[in-house]
């Protein structure tokens, strides 16, 4: 089955689009799955259009108006990253996976009520010719989940293919989340920020002259000095004391409570100080929540995801971890381009519910599990790929993931996740 899977993290950096063949291995209920990536790219946000995107995900009080603009304008936008992909592949797909942008996740009371994701997705189905799967995470949250992380369900696949053992994954995104997987179960949970503080400061430190977007080679941390009162009073965040399966956005961890902390402390910290304190917050955050939620410690953590890019917050998660005894690596000495990994889990989150395989979520209650997505249909209806009807199986093995193909950038922007 040919899918193209698109994706825009909470960073808001780009459009990811991936097309991915993904064949069972055997004809049995559950089989071991083949997933051979075909094509990865990355499209740039129009400015303008990214600008109001942060604007409402950092709470910008909008009208009606505007949110039915801006779930129209990302459509679209979606749409061209989708059409460009499928003429640059040279070739049709089956089904669109769109993850679409996050604008809000709504968590009260310590369980998430309620998810909003923009573009609309009949845009993308004119555009690819091909039915559309969308608004993947609120099946789950109605039936009492956290609809986040979903990086477990391909962890939990993926591993049980290797020899890799306990072994726990870490996406560095806006957000940062961790799955463990051992004996074939996964825990999956939001450990706080991962780039989207350093980013934001930076953005708005710099907003009146270069408006850098991002900590590139991490030069600003590398030049700064950690502050500790303030590590030490961003680290009383209540999200962080929270039990997993837990989740969360940059509508929880935004600049706000930096500068009301910065305050209380009477500190005026420069960017390049700052950013390095809040490099080293996401590294902390991440190793103290292993340490607090995983039953046993793994080897090693396989870390994807636009941080990677970023070598001081590599080197303070290796440092964090190494407290811990436990190693760092990156998805790609594993095989996996981690730029494009949640492609991947899109990709087979599609297959899943194409299938009819509900999507067991580390929150999820038992017996509750749902089938991921609502479907948009494309231009031609709907034509089903291949011998595998839809509810014939009931789950999978394994996933074996083949060489992932070189992944290639807008022209007009630098690559995305080169941090």
């Amino acid at each position: 089955m040919r899918i193209l899977s698109l994706q825009s993290g909470t960073s808001v950096d780009g459009i990811d689009a991936a097309i991915v063949d993904i064949d069972a291995d055997d004809d049995s209920p559950t089989p071991s799955l083949t997933l051979t990536p075909l094509h990865a790219r990355t499209s740039a946000w129009p400015p303008a259009l990214r600008a109001r995107v942060l604007s409402l995900a950092e709470g910008a009080l909008v009208d009606a108006r505007e949110l039915c603009v801006l779930n129209t304008l990302v459509g679209q936008q979606f749409a061209r990253a989708a059409a460009e992909a499928l003429a640059e592949a040279g070739t049709a797909v089956h089904l669109v996976v769109s993850h679409g942008q996050t604008a809000y996740h709504w968590v009260d009371e310590g369980r998430a009520r309620g998810t909003l994701q923009l573009g609309e997705a009949s845009w993308i189905a004119e555009a690819a010719g091909a039915p559309v799967l969308c608004n993947l995470r609120a099946a789950d949250v109605a039936a009492g989940g956290e609809g986040a992380p979903l990086m477990g369900v391909f962890d939990r696949a993926w591993l049980a293919a290797t020899d890799l053992g306990s072994t726990a994954t870490l996406n560095l995104g806006g957000i940062a989340n961790l799955s463990l997987v051992a004996e074939g179960r996964v825990l999956a949970w939001d450990t706080g920020p991962g780039n989207a503080l350093i980013d934001a400061a930076i953005a708005r430190a710099t907003a009146a002259t270069t408006t850098e977007a991002y900590d590139r080679n991490g030069r600003r941390a590398a030049a700064g000095r950690v502050q500790q009162s303030l590590l030490d009073a961003l680290l009383t965040h209540p999200f962080l004391a929270r039990s997993a399966p837990k989740s969360t956005g940059r509508e929880t961890f935004d600049l706000g409570f930096v500068d009301a902390a910065a305050e209380r402390l009477d500190l005026q910290p420069s960017l390049n100080d700052l950013v390095a304190t809040l490099t080293r917050y996401t590294a902390r955050t991440v190793a103290n929540s292993l340490a607090a939620e995983a039953p046993a410690l793994p080897a090693r953590v396989i870390a994807s995801g636009g941080g990677v890019h970023n070598p001081v917050l590599l080197k303070d998660l290796r440092d964090e971890l190494a407290r811990l005894g436990v190693a760092l690596d990156s998805s790609a000495l594993h095989g996996i381009d981690p730029n494009f990994k949640e492609s991947l889990m899109f990709a087979l989150l599609g297959f899943l519910s194409w299938h009819g395989v509900p999507c067991e979520l580390p929150g999820t209650r038992p017996g509750t599990a749902r089938l991921a997505g609502q479907l948009v249909f494309g231009p031609n209806g709907l034509a089903r790929p291949g011998d595998l009807g839809a509810g014939r199986l009931t789950g999978i093995r394994s996933l074996r993931v083949l060489q992932v193909a070189a992944a290639r950038a807008s022209p007009a922007h630098a690559p995305v996740d080169a941090r």
